[in-house]
């Protein structure tokens, strides 16, 4: 490595400045360094990503250039094929090396990834690239995985030098202006806000962590919400983790920290089995399940489309699909609630409804997003098969009623009773509470038990068989870390 060549940080999933591998390598060896992200339309035109995402990530990169100001230099931000910007840079420089995170990603990104790592190969470039946290490349078994991941949790975080970061030296990018527009009910990207976040967690709003994680309104404010800063690369895993440590001694902290550090070590577990097998992103993980049969008749089509706008019949269903519409979040329960009634109540194969959450989803990570839409559609054969009652769910974890009223407003002057299931609605009270069903709102879609009980019996008796339980070993001895 040279001094004098110019180092080239590609930044992808990133968005930071503090704890960044790919960054503080290319400053320690060279005294320039261009900090380059690319708008790519293969993920503009792609059904993962919305416009929530790329406002979020537009922010992110305001943020990142608000930081580079004192230093008098900014961004390169360009749009277009990543080979064709790659190959300006390089006409631009002559010489460079390149510098990035391996990003854990969709196929079409570990395929450009490919397609880089040979023109870096033909024009004699040099990649260097850094581990995403804890998560190993290529591994083919978990042995000494956990200890890995305490080791790289550990490791105290690079002083970055960015006074050897340079002027970009290509035109300024002007992105949509939808990209520009602050929706108040959205997170914002950036790192100030994400540290904000953090601290506002561990300054009261994480007291009640444990207590309100399943329940749809109140976690919205006492879960950490930094899954989106940690999706798009505002906070480092490794800088959660540390600040959680600092907080370890203090009373009333023990449990709510215990709960998030485990959670911190699932989502590397989660993005390591992904990189492991990717296919799962159209694949189910367990090969016996590629044979499982879901719905195909005409009525599929018209079901689906019902459950992706929130009118399933289903109130609790329903509040979560709006909410997840105009704010980009619910939490982890719900998630799955959402997943289980595609797959097990509408009997609807998982696939067709993956990328459409992913798009709703601010906080998006495909190594996460994929294995858990498998795990809660019960197609991994390792999980527990988990079918969630919307009625029940609603009883448990909106026992008021007030998440559902904030998100089903036509349904908001009916008693807690027909709140939750309005199908029970009489004439006289239809009458009483002005609402109409099938007008106001709809009747359900389905029956409950008209799917729910044929699916939960294919989804139990396929764990049985020969090619599900050979399956199963395979997947355990791969991503399990038996060595203590």
């Amino acid at each position: 490595m040279s001094m004098n060549r110019t180092a080239v940080v590609w930044l992808k999933r990133d968005l930071r400045l503090s704890d960044h591998d790919a960054l503080a390598a290319a400053l320690k060896h060279h005294d320039s360094v261009l900090l380059w992200y690319n708008v790519e339309p293969m993920l503009l035109d792609d059904p993962h990503y919305d416009m929530r995402h790329w406002r979020f990530i537009w922010q992110s990169l305001c943020d990142m250039n608000e930081q580079l100001k004192p230093y008098g230099v900014n961004l390169h931000i360009s749009c277009g094929d990543t080979l064709e910007q790659l190959q300006r840079i390089q006409n631009k420089f002559g010489s460079m090396e390149l510098y990035s995170y391996q990003e854990i990603g969709l196929i079409n990104t570990y395929q450009r990834d490919k397609q880089v790592a040979k023109f870096c190969r033909e024009q004699n470039i040099n990649w260097h690239e850094s581990p995403y946290g804890a998560v190993i490349r290529a591994a083919r078994s978990r042995t000494g995985w956990r200890k890995n991941w305490n080791r790289v949790m550990r490791l105290e975080p690079e002083t970055l030098d960015l006074t050897r970061v340079i002027v970009s030296p290509f035109e300024i990018y002007h992105p949509p202006a939808e990209w520009q527009e602050h929706d108040p009910l959205f997170q914002k990207g950036g790192e100030l806000e994400a540290r904000q976040t953090l601290l506002s967690f561990f300054e009261g709003r994480g007291k009640r962590y444990g207590v309100n994680i399943s329940k749809p309104g109140l976690s919205r404010e006492s879960c950490s919400r930094l899954s989106a800063y940690l999706a798009w690369g505002n906070l480092s895993l490794r800088q959660v983790y540390q600040y959680c440590l600092t907080y370890w001694q203090t009373p009333g902290w023990r449990k709510p920290l215990r709960a998030l550090v485990s959670r911190l070590h699932w989502h590397c577990h989660f993005i390591q089995k992904f990189e492991s097998e990717v296919t799962q992103q159209c694949k189910p993980i367990n090969r016996g399940y590629e044979t499982l049969p879901f719905r195909n008749d005409e009525l599929v089509t018209q079901h689906l489309e019902a459950w992706k706008q929130g009118k399933t019949g289903y109130p609790l269903v329903d509040a979560c699909m709006r909410c997840l519409i105009k704010t980009g979040y619910i939490n982890f329960r719900m998630r799955a609630m959402l997943v289980s009634f595609l797959c097990h109540y509408l009997a609807v194969d998982w696939r067709l409804g993956a990328d459409y959450l992913a798009s709703l989803f601010l906080d998006f990570e495909p190594g996460i997003h994929y294995p858990q839409f498998q795990m809660q559609a019960g197609v991994t054969g390792i999980n527990t098969v988990r079918i969630y009652n919307p009625t029940k769910q609603a009883l448990e974890q909106d026992a008021e009623g007030t998440f559902i009223r904030t998100w089903l407003p036509e349904l908001a002057e009916l008693p807690n009773e027909l709140l939750i299931e309005p199908w029970q609605l009489t004439p006289m009270e239809s009458a009483m509470f002005d609402i109409q069903l099938g007008t106001d709102y709809p009747y359900p879609l389905v029956d409950k038990d008209e799917y729910r009980g044929t699916m939960s019996e294919n989804l139990w008796n396929w764990r049985k068989s020969s090619l599900v339980q050979l399956e199963n070993k395979r997947i355990l001895s791969r991503h399990v870390d038996r060595s203590g």
